[in-house]
Formats: structure tokens, C-alpha cells, sequence
């Protein structure tokens, strides 16, 4: 703080100014600072000297008799490869004259040439309780084909047959007597025989070839023709790929018996299909993402009633890792006018009447979204949602009784199915997980619901809202195996008529049926007594239950199979 009564000059004095003239700018040096030197002098009076020691050794031979080992490097136990062998042999028999069998080669021709052969064969002497007509089955089927591989392509060709027999043993209870019951021919035969090929091509813009002609026919004089031919081709564009299928579907055959919604049997049904199409589609992938976008072009005519019309289906999938292999997300939108057949019924039941109307299935759209992926290593896992719509979708339901008919054969007694086509929308929800406890142990459970809303207002005939199914395999130390499937199919309708001469089938007199739901447990055990020899164990239907898969037609109780397989060198 300055005082007041303080004062550094005059306030009327004036100091004026001076000019200051520099001669020699201003160099600052750098001297020399002094170090303290890091040997110093030392001027003591007394400087100790060191004083010089000798060492000698007194040096005493020892004998030694230690020999030192030379070091062995330790062996890896070698694992020898498994023993293989190109032909096994299998057969089995158990009650209800259930017998089993089945045998399998494959042969090298040359170097790049192979030759396989397959044979199986399942059968069974019926007897299923409380069941008026005879219930034997007979399934074998016989396989042929032949492989070679060339530098920038591969072919083969192939060769199949079939015999099939069964019979429609589902009466309905109660309603005719002993002496009708006798006087059914029940029994039906199935024969197929079927060739094909194929051509795959590497590097080439031209990628694939397939084809496949198959005859198919019955006991009852019906008979059909089937013949497919697929190719596919591609072509780089950029970093994506034009890839286009093109597809020729023909089907045709006749059935010598007419409807058994018709009281009289005076005209067969003849059938005839013919299917050109094409799909166009660039499929573009990344590192997380792939797209296929395409559509598929089809023209379908009816060669009967020489008509045909032109559809477009989406054909488009997507999918994109959100979270490595964790969480993967896909989804679609895909449609295609889908072949029918006698040969396809029959492989679904083969309880249908030689009196069927075979006509394709319009899908228009099948739009499905779902996520999939691991949530551990060994825990992996699929869920899904759809929604479909179709036209002419064919339904299973059960033929009248038509007792103004005496065909050859005894279908026609409310014992065997007709196809029923129905337009339906149908909503679906799958989910899936699969387990690999260890490499010994695998485990996988599956679920499926579906909802149904038809154009004809009538439930879906003999199609479940829920199914699932559960199954394991274990290998139990290095002899024994064994494993389980198990699955549940959720109630089914169907329903009964009576035929009425000279009147439309609406006014039939019918009755809902309610399928209950069932539970069917089947388990397996294996003993290896050798390389080459292994004993098994198999158990069908474990709880026993006589249940229906289609209306009238129970199953076999608890069935139990044992049985041996025996693999060698042909």
C-alpha cells in the first residue's frame, strides 16, 4: 500500500526524452565450472599399500565310478485306425413276426470309380389285437448305382425297385357281420421301379444335371409315369453369382376304378401333368451376410383337360450373423407349384385307394423368420416362425362306406382314405435344441405348432397342431451303445360317411371322429463283441399303447427286435 504523503516526482516536471545507442550486441559465454575430480589426491603422510597373497592347491586324485544314463525320449502310445470294411450284413426277429434285414456294399472299380449295392427289408405277421382282417406288412427295396470322378467332372447313374404290401385291415368296429368280414379281398401290392443320373461340372458355367424316370403300379391295375429333369447353372458377376435352375416335371397315370364316393364302379381316372419352370436368382455373400434374391417362373398345364397356367413364386433367403456363431438370424420368402403323385400319397399312407385324384399344390407363399446358432460349444439351437398359404393343399380322409360297390379288391368298406384338396393358411412355430454332452453323448429335442384356418371352414383333416420329438445315441465305453427316440403327435379329425345312391356327397350321412393324441417311446442297445460283430436290442412302442395314426387302424403293442450285424471284405 503506497502513502499517501509519499511522492516519487514533481507533477509539473518534465523528464523529456534520451536517445541510448547500442555498439556491440549482447554474446553471453559459457565458462568452465569446476569438477571434482573422481580419483583425488590423497596427501596423507601413510599410504596403505595391498599386500600380494598366493594360493596353491593341494590336489588328491579320487576314483570315480559313476556312469551317467543316456536320456530316452518318451513314446506317444500310437491309437491304430479303425479297421474298415466295405460290405456289413444285418438281420433281426421278434414278436409279431416282425423280421428285419438289410445289407450293403461298396466296391472300388478303379481309382476313381465306385460301385455301391443296398438291400433292405422290414416286415411283420400283424396279428395287432382286436382287428377283424388279416395285418401282415412287407417292405423291400433293392438300390444300385455307380460313381465316377473325373479331373473337372463327376457322374453316375442309379437304379432302384420296390415291393410293397399291406392291407386295408381299419374296419369300422360293429358294423358288418362275420360272413362280409370273410368274404374282403383286404390285400394290396405295390411295385416301383426307378433310374436316374446325374452330371456335376466344375469351373464351368454349366454346374449340375439330374434326371430320373420312375414307374409305378399296383395290384389293382393302376399305374404311373414320373419324370424329372433338373439343371442348374452359374456365373460369377462381379463379386456375386447368377445362378438359374431350370426344371421339367411330368407326371401321368390312370386308376382302373373310379371314386368310392361313386356308388357305381363304370369309369377309371386318368391324370396327366406337366410342369416347365425356371428360377433366376444372384446371390451376393460377405463375411456375415448372404442374400439370394430370385423368383421362380413356372407354367403348369393339365394335359387331361389340356389347360395350363403361368405362375410367379418369391424365392428369397436371407440370413446374418448378429453375434459371431452365436446368434444367427435368417429368414425367407419362397413359393413353388409342388408335384403330386400316387408314388408320394402312398409313401405317406399307405392306406389311400387305388382311386385317388392327383392334381399339384399352388404354394403360393412360405414367409419364415427365425434365429439360430450356439450358446455354448457343444449347445446349439434353431427357432422359427412361418406362415403359409397354399391352394389345393391335399388332406387324408377316410372313404365312405359304399355298399353298392364289389370292386376286386375290399377298399371300399370305410377302411382306406381318399386325397381332399382344401385351400389353407397356416401359421407355424418350430424350436430345436441339440446337445453334444461329450463325443459319447448327443442329445436333441424338437417342437412344432402349427394353426390351421381352411377356405372350406372344415378342420384340417387329419393334420396335428402340436408334434415333437426327443432322441440320444450313447456310446457307452467301447463295447456297449445304445439310444432312445421318442415323439408325440397331438390330437387329429377325420370323419365317416355312408354313401347314399342317386345323391351328392354333401348330403352323405357323416360322423366327426376325434383322434386322441399319442406318445410313442423306442429305444435300441448294442454290444460290440468284435470288430466285425455287434449284437443288438430293439424296443418299439414301450408304453404299450394301441394307439390310431389314422382312423380304424391301431398299431402293434410293445414290439422287441434282437438281432446281429457282421461287417467283413467282399
Amino acid at each position: 500500500m503506497v502513502a499517501p504523503w509519499a511522492t516519487a516526482q514533481e507533477e509539473t516536471e518534465d523528464l523529456g526524452t534520451e536517445t541510448v545507442t547500442v555498439t556491440k550486441a549482447y554474446t553471453p559465454t559459457v565458462s568452465d565450472a569446476f569438477k571434482i575430480k573422481s580419483m583425488p589426491n590423497l596427501n596423507d603422510s601413510i599410504v596403505l599399500q595391498k599386500k600380494k597373497i598366493n594360493y596353491s592347491i593341494f590336489s588328491v586324485p579320487v576314483a570315480s565310478t559313476f556312469t551317467p544314463s543316456k536320456g530316452t525320449a518318451s513314446r506317444v502310445e500310437r491309437i491304430p485306425p479303425p479297421e474298415l470294411f466295405n460290405t456289413y450284413a444285418s438281420a433281426g426277429a421278434g414278436n409279431y413276426g416282425n423280421a428285419t434285414a438289410e445289407f450293403y456294399t461298396t466296391r472300388e472299380v478303379d481309382r476313381d470309380a465306385t460301385f455301391d449295392l443296398g438291400f433292405n427289408h422290414n416286415s411283420s405277421r400283424g396279428a395287432i389285437e382286436g382287428v377283424q382282417l388279416d395285418n401282415i406288412f412287407a417292405d423291400s427295396r433293392l438300390d444300385a448305382s455307380f460313381k465316377k470322378r473325373d479331373r473337372d467332372f463327376d457322374w453316375g447313374a442309379n437304379v432302384a425297385f420296390q415291393h410293397q404290401l399291406y392291407n386295408w385291415y381299419g374296419l369300422p368296429d360293429g358294423v358288418y357281420d362275420e360272413a362280409t368280414v370273410n368274404g374282403i379281398n383286404e390285400r394290396q401290392n405295390y411295385y416301383m421301379g426307378e433310374v436316374g443320373g446325374h452330371v456335376n461340372v466344375e469351373e464351368s458355367f454349366f454346374r449340375r444335371l439330374d434326371l430320373k424316370y420312375r414307374r409305378f403300379f399296383d395290384a389293382v391295375k393302376s399305374g404311373e409315369n414320373r419324370a424329372i429333369l433338373n439343371m442348374s447353372f452359374e456365373a460369377p458377376l462381379n463379386d456375386e453369382v447368377f445362378a438359374i435352375g431350370t426344371k421339367v416335371d411330368y407326371v401321368a397315370g390312370n386308376f382302373e376304378n373310379a371314386s368310392v364316393n361313386s356308388a357305381t364302379n363304370d369309369e377309371g381316372i386318368s391324370y396327366g401333368h406337366l410342369q416347365v419352370g425356371a428360377s433366376p436368382g444372384l446371390v451376393m455373400r460377405r463375411d456375415d451376410f448372404s442374400l439370394n434374391l430370385g423368383v421362380n417362373l413356372v407354367y403348369g398345364m393339365n394335359l387331361e383337360a389340356n389347360e395350363g397356367n403361368f405362375y410367379i413364386y418369391p424365392a428369397v433367403k436371407a440370413s446374418y450373423r448378429l453375434l459371431d456363431e452365436t446368434v444367427i438370424a435368417y429368414g425367407g420368402v419362397e413359393g413353388e407349384l409342388r408335384q403330386n403323385s400316387y408314388y408320394d400319397f402312398v409313401e405317406e399312407n399307405t392306406f389311400v385307394s387305388p382311386t385317388l385324384t392327383i392334381a399339384p399344390t399352388d404354394s403360393q407363399y412360405n414367409a419364415y423368420i427365425g434365429l439360430r446358432g450356439q450358446l455354448l460349444p457343444n449347445l446349439s439351437y434353431n427357432i422359427k416362425g412361418s406362415y403359409t398359404a397354399e391352394n389345393n393343399t391335399p388332406l387324408f380322409k377316410l372313404n365312405p362306406q359304399n355298399n353298392f360297390r364289389d370292386d376286386e379288391k375290399g377298399y371300399y368298406f370305410g377302411n382306406s382314405f381318399e386325397v381332399f384338396y382344401d385351400d389353407i393358411k397356416t401359421i407355424g412355430l418350430f424350436g430345436e435344441l441339440n446337445v453334444d454332452v461329450n463325443r459319447n453323448f448327443t442329445l436333441g429335442i424338437n417342437a412344432e405348432v402349427y394353426d390351421y384356418n381352411t377356405e372350406t371352414d372344415n378342420p384340417a383333416w387329419n393334420l396335428p397342431n402340436l408334434k415333437g420329438s426327443l432322441f440320444m445315441d450313447y456310446q457307452i465305453g467301447e463295447k456297449w451303445f445304445a439310444g432312445a427316440n421318442l415323439f408325440y403327435v397331438g390330437e387329429r379329425e377325420d370323419f365317416s360317411t355312408v354313401v347314399v345312391q342317386n345323391a351328392p356327397v354333401s348330403d352323405f350321412p357323416a360322423t366327426l371322429i376325434n383322434l386322441d393324441s399319442f406318445f410313442d417311446a423306442n429305444a435300441h442297445l448294442g454290444y460290440r463283441v468284435d470288430n466285425q460283430l455287434s449284437i443288438f436290442l430293439k424296443a418299439a412302442n414301450i408304453a404299450n399303447n394301441n394307439y390310431q395314426r389314422w382312423a380304424n387302424y391301431p398299431v402293434q403293442g410293445l414290439q422287441v427286435l434282437a438281432g446281429a450285424t457282421y461287417k467283413f471284405d467282399l
